[in-house]
């Protein structure tokens, strides 16, 4: 157990991270002799299949059922190997490795209590090859650290566990080329702790049974830091439903993402008309991305956590490795085109509104343009079927006040008073979400004497507005608006990427460069728009200033589970003043 033990201080807490190798090699040298297995994940399938009531001897073998005096349930093991030494009988190898498999996690954890109770521990993280996401490894742990303590002592599993010791000495030698110069990111195309798809499906995969491939991690560019206004990062999660708790959940979205693998593989194929190879590399994609969430159905803590977020992330990042970087890059362009020659009129009629009205007006066309999303399966079903849908039509799918969440009145109210300072916006959608329900509502607040910074994209997901996108689509939008023209040029209107690509928002990995802007400009709003970024997460996300939160809920079971119907609307507006449950 010492072997790969290592302790972790900090100011009030002493944890240490329980290794084992020792367990590993027991395990493994035991194993080959009782099964003749050449090899370590062989034994362990043995093992996955194994009864191992069928070698031990359990409490009811020797009392008939539980002995309840001692408080023994009568399928307690008494016994490792029990049977074996007074039956006279061939047992089979499956069974034996699963009997070792107990006899070696019972073992590790109860040295783990023992060290835990010796430092009056709470946690216990465990690490190393035996383990490496092998959930009967896991369980048997579990179930041994429960029964020794009673509960009062928790089993962690480290997710990539097996690369603690190369990470360590890897972080050691990037001192010295100055790290804080960028950041990493788990790829979920190559990473888990589990087999990965078959080498037939990804040729560049070594055909052995170690995981050594496994770990993908992407160097990104840019270092990725807190959101400034975050309440208080140490207890922020981006992610509103933790997937591996919530079943119901769970079954529902896993279900989703691969009802729409069809139109996603086909997105794909139209994105590249002119390569032959794009189909096939299209297919390899929907085996892989298939077959990850097939294994979340059964594992569910297959890739460490889960949320609609990961699978979204799994999704684009599975695309990229089959070289399609942006499969919406085509419908981008021709929807931006499209609500470009609107936007003039789109502001004409906003301006001969009164005040009051021209507010409620602004919000509607960010609630409008927000339904434009081709990531949502009953708009995309809608945009395909009919290419003329347009902003109008889209206004009168909304949901009448009052909304599901209504804050519009308290909204109004605040922009009677004194305009903010700077209000940090983290947009959504390319085309008619961005161009007629953003651009009018960021010109009302630059007419306020508001400065405003856009926040969107470093990269591409469905059809997300990027940063190298919006920045053509402001000169485009600039150069027939002089509210925006003026905005630009005395910087009142910045453009800055935030460091994600995703259809989601996680508030403690943006771009350092707009942290550093939003501390400069004494930000005192936040607006974040879209499904992804105000509902999938940030939905109970909490704030220094005030922020505001605006989406529409283009999915009928999610607006079922949030009390509303399809289009149901969500607009939240949150006082700086206010520090409660959101």
């Amino acid at each position: 157990m010492k072997s790969q033990t290592s302790a972790v201080e900090s100011e009030d807490k002493f944890e240490r991270i329980g290794g084992s190798s020792i367990g590993g090699g027991t395990f493994w040298g035991l194993g080959a002799l009782l099964t003749k297995t050449k090899r370590f994940d062989e034994l362990l399938q043995l093992a996955s299949k194994g009864q191992h009531s069928s070698v031990d001897m359990l409490v009811k073998d020797i009392y008939g059922g539980s002995y309840g005096y001692l408080g023994l349930t009568g399928d307690l093991i008494a016994s490792s190997f029990g049977k074996s030494a007074t039956a006279d009988k061939e047992f089979s190898k499956e069974d034996m490795a699963k009997s070792l498999l107990h006899m070696i996690s019972n073992d590790i954890g109860q040295l783990a209590c023992l060290y835990a109770k010796l430092h009056n521990l709470s946690r216990v993280y465990f690490g190393g090859f035996f383990i490496r996401g092998h959930p009967v490894t896991m369980h048997t742990i579990t179930y041994s650290i429960n029964f020794f303590t009673k509960g009062e002592v928790q089993a962690l599993f480290l997710r990539h566990e097996g690369y603690l010791g190369a990470i360590g000495a890897f972080l050691k030698g990037a001192e010295e080329d100055n790290p804080n110069q960028y950041s990493w990111g788990e790829n979920y195309a190559g990473s888990s702790g589990l087999m990965s798809v078959s080498p037939d499906m990804n040729p560049m995969q070594r055909a052995r049974s170690g995981t050594f491939d496994m770990l993908e991690m992407d160097r990104l560019e840019r270092q990725l830091v807190n959101l400034p206004l975050l309440q208080d990062p140490s207890s922020y999660i981006p992610d509103t439903v933790d997937l591996i708790e919530d079943a119901q959940a769970r079954e529902y979205w896993l279900y989703c993402f691969e009802e729409a693998l069809d139109g996603v593989v086909k997105r794909a194929v139209a994105s590249q008309p002119d390569i032959p190879e794009a189909a096939e590399r299209a297919e390899k994609f929907r085996q892989k991305y298939r077959h990850k969430l097939q294994t979340l159905r059964h594992q569910p803590f297959a890739y460490g956590s889960l949320t609609v977020r990961s699978l979204l992330d799994t999704r684009e990042h599975c695309l990229n490795e089959f070289n399609f970087p942006d499969p919406y890059s085509k419908i981008k362009e021709r929807e931006n085109d499209i609500a470009l020659k609107y936007y003039q009129k789109a502001v004409k009629s906003l301006e001969e509104l009164s005040w009051e009205d021209r507010q409620f007006a602004l919000v509607r066309g960010v609630l409008a343009g927000n339904v434009f999303d081709w990531g949502a399966k009953a708009v995309s079903e809608v945009l395909e079927s009919n290419p003329e849908f347009g902003f109008e039509e889209a206004k009168r799918r909304l949901e009448e006040r009052p909304w599901l969440i209504d804050s519009f009145d308290q909204w109004l109210e605040r922009l009677k008073g004194p305009p903010h300072r700077c209000a940090l916006f983290f947009v959504d959608n390319s085309g008619v979400d961005i161009i007629l329900g953003v651009m009018p509502f960021v010109r009302e607040l630059l007419s306020r004497g508001t400065e405003v910074v856009l926040a969107s994209n470093s990269g591409p997901a469905l059809n997300d507005v990027t940063n190298s996108e919006l920045q053509i689509l402001t000169e485009r939008i600039a150069a027939m608006d002089p509210v925006i023209e003026s905005a630009l040029r005395e910087d009142s209107l910045t453009l800055i990427q935030s460091g994600s690509s995703s259809p989601c928002l996680d508030l403690s990995r943006l771009d350092k460069v707009l942290a550093m802007v939003v501390r400069e400009r004494q930000t005192d709003l936040v607006i974040i728009e879209g499904m992804g970024r105000a509902i999938h997460t940030n939905y109970y996300a909490m704030l220094s200033c005030e922020s505001l939160k605006m989406a529409v809920i283009k999915n009928s079971w999610l607006a079922d589970r949030l009390g509303g119907k399809l289009f149901s609307v969500v607009f939240k507006f949150l006082p700086s003043c206010v520090f409660g449950h959101h």
